[in-house]
């Protein structure tokens, strides 16, 4: 299906570029997330890297702490392939030391890093690097005088800090930067990325911060990014959860192939299961997933449990496959019925299928 199918107009915003990707303009919408290892580790951090370019990573970021981290971060970049951003937070001399060392971007919040001189140091070293800032508010760390003047956390205390520190920036000429305003509740941070996109044309970094678990927080975070991305707003984003790295990376595309803003890998449609079903849907579609997630090129599958639906389903799939009340599978290829298959093989035979259509680009039916 058509990327332009979506039907939502981007909202326009300036483009940066972090190491070889794109972010802002016309650029694809990138899908990011945080390694949890321990950035000194080398080897664990590099395994975990490479398992998320696996699972689609446009970026990585890692945290860098002190400097142990930064010498680190020379060495890790040398072995991954997807950019890779260095978070840091208070000591400005890690940002600078990062920048020589091959980070792709620097997340930090000027108003943490310290002095004016401080800033623009890590400013100098940025545009010196040919690095781009993003700039991080969060409503569980806003300054003392914002919750002052504004009382709790609200959309305008959190505009108004990514805003301060987008000034901080372009006061000392720097204006390759992206922004995120991120929060745990998600009508404040929906509102205060509403705002702030009417506010700069900077490129926004989208994430519900903090969401949950993998169930809770993927909801969570499939109703408010969504809810951002339906009105044009966004450039990048991460799906933030208590769960394994690669998790965010499968959700966030997850959301941007079910609104028609991106296309990578299998895109697997099935029915949910009744007492109709004549194959083990949920099994099939498990087993599907975890052979099929390294292929890259979009493909769509439709698993169906029965005739009410299945044919249907069919006509709109690459290759799909519908029960019987046999136990037998029938076969679509684009729409039209090639074959049969017992229940207990379509896994297999559907898994082939893919991988011969990445070799040949044609979809052949054969028996396993």
């Amino acid at each position: 299906m058509s990327d332009n199918y979506s039907g939502i107009k981007r909202r326009a915003s300036r483009q940066i570029r972090v190491g070889s990707v794109a972010i802002g303009g016309d650029a694809p919408i990138s899908v990011q997330s945080m390694t949890d290892t321990d950035t000194r580790d080398v080897q664990a951090t590099v395994a975990e890297i490479l398992d998320l370019e696996n699972c689609g990573a446009d970026l990585v970021r890692v945290s860098v702490p002190d400097m142990d981290s930064a010498a680190a971060l020379e060495m890790i970049v040398r072995q991954v392939h997807v950019p890779v951003v260095a978070d840091i937070h208070f000591d400005y001399n890690i940002a600078i030391e990062c920048a020589k060392r091959g980070a792709a971007a620097l997340r930090i919040n000027p108003g943490n890093i310290g002095s004016r001189e401080r800033v623009a140091a890590v400013c100098q070293a940025a545009s010196d690097h040919g690095l781009p800032i993003r700039v991080g508010v969060n409503a569980g760390s806003l300054d003392k005088d914002l919750l002052e003047k504004y009382g709790p956390p609200c959309p305008e205390a959190m505009v108004e800090a990514a805003l301060r520190s987008a000034d901080i920036l372009e006061s000392h000429q720097f204006k390759d930067y992206a922004i995120s305003v991120k929060a745990s509740e998600l009508n404040l941070c929906c509102e205060a990325y509403e705002k702030l996109a009417a506010a700069t044309d900077a490129p926004l970094h989208l994430g519900i911060t903090e969401a949950g678990g993998l169930t809770a927080g993927t909801v969570l975070s499939a109703i408010g990014i969504s809810r951002l991305l339906a009105q044009g707003i966004g450039d990048t984003l991460r799906v933030s959860l208590a769960a394994p790295p690669t998790e965010e990376i499968r959700v966030g595309w997850a959301i941007l192939k079910s609104m028609h803003l991106r296309t990578r890998g299998v895109d697997i449609t099935a029915c949910p299961t009744c007492a109709r079903h004549g194959i083990d849907v949920v099994g099939a579609v498990a087993e599907l997933e975890k052979r099929l997630a390294d292929i890259r090129f979009p493909l769509r599958i439709a698993v169906m449990g029965c005739v009410v639906n299945g044919p249907g389903e069919a006509r709109g799939a690459d290759v799909a496959v519908c029960g019987t009340p046999k136990g037998e599978a029938m076969v679509y290829v684009k729409g039209q019925r090639v074959g049969k298959v017992p229940g207990t093989e379509i896994v297999s035979v559907l898994e082939g299928m893919v991988r011969n259509y990445a070799l040949t680009q044609q979809l052949e039916f054969k028996l396993v």
